[in-house]
């Protein structure tokens, strides 16, 4: 979008697109979500970076192992050090009836499209996946839940 802020207005019948990187930024801002940015970010260091991390991270790998155990679940999660976002399939169920199914127990997932992540969709012939992305205020019982709803799934 362009305002006068990005293509000052230099003569009635001309604009003149600027030059340098500021061309993409706008004349309006949302000064709201700048100060909720702000005070996320205090938030967050409140609590602690590293704390947060490690919480996260217990919690995906409790919901990996617990996703690994049921039958008919595929966790696609790689590397030594995954993130806390846990990618899966169940046997003989498309990944937006798996999440609609999960909305209908309580729990929040999403589903991530081989577009989202192409080269690697590609490479590994992905289908679109469930995405449960456990963060530090989920509790153990929560991601327990998770286990257990997508568990009744498998066909």
């Amino acid at each position: 979008m362009l305002d006068h802020f990005a293509a000052p207005w230099v003569a009635p019948d001309r604009y003149e697109l600027r030059p340098d990187a500021r061309r993409f930024e706008t004349w309006e801002n949302n000064y709201a979500a700048r100060l909720g940015l702000g005070r996320a970010v205090d938030y967050a260091l409140e609590v602690g970076l590293d704390w947060i991390e490690a919480r996260c991270r217990d919690l995906s790998v409790r919901l990996r192992d617990g996703l690994k155990a049921a039958s008919g679940v595929t966790v696609y999660d790689l590397g030594r050090d995954p993130a806390a976002i846990v990618t899966f399939s169940v046997k003989n169920r498309d990944a937006a009836s798996v999440k609609e199914k999960l909305a209908l127990s309580g729990v929040d997932a999403s589903v991530s499209n081989p577009s989202s992540t192409l080269l690697d969709a590609e490479a590994r012939k992905l289908p679109s996946l469930v995405r449960a992305s456990p963060h530090y205020y989920n509790t153990e019982k929560k991601i327990d839940r998770l286990v257990s709803a997508v568990s009744t799934l498998v066909q």
